[in-house]
């Protein structure tokens, strides 16, 4: 049991370790999607990318280790969590110091992220709206423009409006 709590402590600090890397790419991010730098987006987000799979091969680890875990103290390791592994550490003080503190900071870490990642998801909706905003509009410019010819006569004639748009479809 010991080396499995010594497993599971070693795999929350790699984790930890993980996303404290992501904090300063993420915040990275939020300042690139104000700028609307859509290449460096991409570049930062392929990065993204390669930590992600580095997380989730961690989680599948940690799982792994929980499960044993529950294995071996007999509860089920489909409801057991890491907090109630450190309440079940009572007479292993040690242990459980270690454990209450990885799982800490791991929480803490997520939860920012978490709130970064808000931040960005709206920064990214709000830049979605003002392109739509501004599709929009210059489409409904376009159209009063087209609208409003006057012949010799000054009566005013309908130009068609029918395929009129401001992307090019034909190339």
């Amino acid at each position: 049991m010991a080396s499995l709590i010594e497993e599971l402590i070693t795999t929350l600090e790699q984790e930890y370790e993980i996303y404290e890397k992501l904090v300063p790419i993420e915040e990275k991010k939020t300042k690139i999607i104000v700028k609307g730098d859509l290449e460096s987006l991409q570049q930062i987000t392929e990065q993204e990318q390669g930590i992600v799979e580095k997380i989730n091969h961690l989680e599948r680890k940690r799982a792994e280790v929980v499960n044993n875990i529950g294995i071996v103290i007999g509860k089920d390791p489909q409801i057991l969590r890491v907090q109630t592994i450190i309440e079940i550490l009572d007479k292993q003080p040690k242990e459980q110091q270690q454990l209450t503190r990885v799982h800490e900071k791991l929480k803490k870490t997520v939860l920012k992220l978490a709130d970064i990642n808000d931040h960005n998801n709206s920064l990214i909706q709000q830049s979605l709206e003002m392109i739509e905003f501004n599709m929009n509009f210059i489409q409904s410019a376009q159209m009063l423009t087209m609208n409003n010819g006057y012949n010799k006569g000054a009566s005013q004639f309908d130009t068609p409006v029918m395929g009129t748009g401001i992307f090019d479809t034909k190339q």
